[in-house]
């Protein structure tokens, strides 16, 4: 959500067009219709972006009654691809929405495309204040010093990732085959390939694992960023026993009233004021978390490499031989800012 909003806001800017607040197109991930004035602040995203673009919470009556035409953007990258593609779309139809692509190449915005995108992600975008107050008395509650881990190892991650894992239990491997529907696991040689390129997710005992080889302490504070739903999770609880969750510390009452997406928001909030964040899956909330942490001077950010793992228990590699080389591979990664996480990162120079 932030991404996208974050690509909207400079997409806008490119086109010298009003954005109207969007709505959270959510209901596939988490079933609910919560909207943007749930999450964040509105009044004050709206003055914090006066004089970049503007933004209105309500179409005028006008246009309120037309649907807006919709513009296919999944190609869109850069400047021109807007200004030239899309601009005539706004210019004729007056109203219209779109999606931003994943990968957008921010880095060619001109610069007032750029300072609107950097005042979105950096600045504007505050939570509520009654979430704020939540995931600062989440936070405060969480023993210190302590490690964000957002872990993502749940039935639908692993069925959209297409691998099969031997060793888990018969209920999760029942869970993802129940969320695969037409995805299929790749077999033979072709699952070899897609595991060592890296695109199976880290169960927990692996993470563990790869945790040990980095010489975190087993007694090391963790909080658990994460879903509900996690799979074989004592694999990393058997090892570190002090890992805590949302549900743990808050209210029982508090956490079952609560969406998916705010919840969510409670774990980006506690991640990016965290000691120190491992991702096992450098996913949409790990680049925003790590940009975030960066642009702060939070350096302490790691996101293991699962393509390092495969790789080297693909090459036989066990115990000690492979913790070595894992500690290897992970080594300069350590201090984590405008590295690999960020290489768009134009934000830190331009407000």
């Amino acid at each position: 959500m932030r991404r996208d909003l974050c690509d909207g806001v400079g997409i806008a800017r490119l086109l010298n067009a009003t954005l109207v607040l969007p709505k959270f197109e959510v209901a596939a991930y988490w079933n609910e219709s919560s909207g943007f004035a749930d999450v964040f602040d509105v009044e004050y995203f709206i003055q914090q972006m006066n004089g970049f673009i503007k933004v209105v919470q309500e179409l005028p009556p006008e246009i309120a009654s037309k649907e807006p035409f919709r513009v296919d953007c999944s190609k869109r990258k850069g400047q021109f691809d807007y200004v030239e593609s899309v601009l005539p779309s706004l210019l004729e139809h007056h109203y219209i929405s779109f999606t931003p692509a994943m990968s957008q190449r921010r880095d060619r915005y001109p610069q007032h495309a750029k300072a609107a995108l950097c005042q979105a992600c950096y600045n504007a975008l505050r939570l509520t204040r009654s979430l704020e107050k939540k995931a600062s008395e989440l936070l405060e509650a969480i023993p210190k010093p302590f490690l964000s881990l957002h872990l993502r190892f749940e039935p639908d991650m692993v069925a959209y990732s297409q691998c099969e894992y031997s060793g888990i239990s018969s209920a999760s491997m029942n869970a993802v085959d129940a969320a695969r529907g037409d995805r299929k696991p790749w077999t033979g040689e072709l699952a070899r390939i897609w595991r060592k390129r890296g695109k199976c997710p880290l169960t927990p005992n692996e993470t563990a694992f790869i945790l040990q080889a980095l010489d975190i302490p087993t007694n090391t504070n963790i909080y658990l960023a994460a879903g509900d739903g996690l799979m074989e999770l004592e694999g990393l609880t058997s090892v570190y026993t002090n890992v805590v969750t949302k549900s743990s510390l808050l209210n029982g009452e508090d956490f079952t009233s609560m969406h998916g997406n705010t919840k969510a928001a409670l774990d980006y909030y506690v991640s990016i004021n965290s000691d120190s964040y491992v991702a096992t899956y450098f996913g949409n909330m790990d680049k925003m978390v790590a940009a975030m942490r960066a642009f702060k001077g939070l350096y302490k950010t790691l996101l293991l490499s699962r393509r390092a793992f495969a790789e080297f228990t693909s090459q036989g590699f066990r115990g000690k031989d492979l913790m070595q080389a894992l500690w290897k591979a992970h080594r300069e990664d350590y201090v984590m800012g405008r590295g690999s996480a960020l290489p768009d990162c134009f934000c830190e120079f331009k407000l």
